[in-house]
């Protein structure tokens, strides 16, 4: 069934633009389905890359443009712990790796060759381990990772050291980062020298700096749900691609 929204902006908007901070697709993406006649507004195909939708007007993007963009690569890991996510430095195994057809969880309709760019969707570190999100997806990425992304991420992580209330308050609000105060944070503690952290920022190696700044070491660090996907029980060092479902949930669809 064709995807379906109705604009509600107060002033009017380009289509390609509107598209792509609705985290559809990317403006390059809305334009290249725009000229090939897969958009249309209250029915009537736009032609010209710069028309503009007005509130009330329901745009319409056709079957073949929605399954272009279901068919890019997204999966999702359990990153064990000694692999990258990011680009890796020499003697560093990325996690890319592990995406082969023997550490598949369940099926899926195609494995993505070992050349397939897949970059990671909220980066985790190489001491971490936990739900990792691979994607080719430039929509999924600005809806996870983008700059206007308000997405949560969630961490169970185990430290040493005396868990005083004093510390858990620091921790939730009244920290700084290389001179740039830290977002609020959502910081519980739920077992014996175990924490849950939920952030919706994600700077370099932040939650091992935060407990460092009020005298906890981190001793494990596992990632277990970005927004609406959690990893649920796929298996340590296993892959799935991500589903059509899961997609929209990501997109807020």
């Amino acid at each position: 069934m064709a995807w379906t929204k109705t604009y509600h902006g107060a002033e009017p908007q380009r289509v390609n633009k509107w598209l792509a901070q609705a985290g559809v697709c990317s403006r390059r993406e809305a334009e290249d389905f725009i000229a090939r006649g897969l958009v249309s507004i209250d029915g009537a195909p736009v032609r010209d890359p710069g028309h503009k939708i007005a509130r009330g007007q329901t745009l319409t993007l056709a079957d073949k443009a929605e399954k272009q963009l279901g068919d890019a690569v997204t999966v999702m890991l359990n990153k064990p712990v000694g692999y990258v996510s990011a680009a890796p430095q020499r003697g560093e195994i990325p996690a890319a790796r592990l995406i082969a057809a023997e550490r598949l969880w369940g099926e899926a309709a195609r494995v993505p060759a070992r050349n397939t760019k897949l970059a990671p969707l909220g980066r985790l570190d190489q001491d971490s381990h936990g739900l990792l999100l691979l994607s080719e997806d430039g929509a999924l990425a600005k809806a996870v990772i983008g700059p206007d992304s308000e997405m949560d991420k969630e961490y169970v992580v185990r430290v040493a050291g005396d868990i005083a209330e004093k510390k858990l308050a620091l921790l939730r609000h009244g920290l700084s980062l290389d001179n740039r105060a830290l977002k609020p944070a959502k910081v519980a503690l739920i077992g014996k020298q175990t924490l849950r952290f939920i952030l919706q920022e994600g700077r370099n190696r932040q939650i091992r700096r935060m407990c460092e700044a009020v005298g906890l070491k981190v001793t494990d660090l596992k990632r277990v749900r970005i927004g609406p996907l959690e990893l649920g029980d796929l298996p340590e060092g296993q892959w799935r691609p991500l589903t059509s479902a899961e997609r929209a949930a990501l997109l807020g669809r």
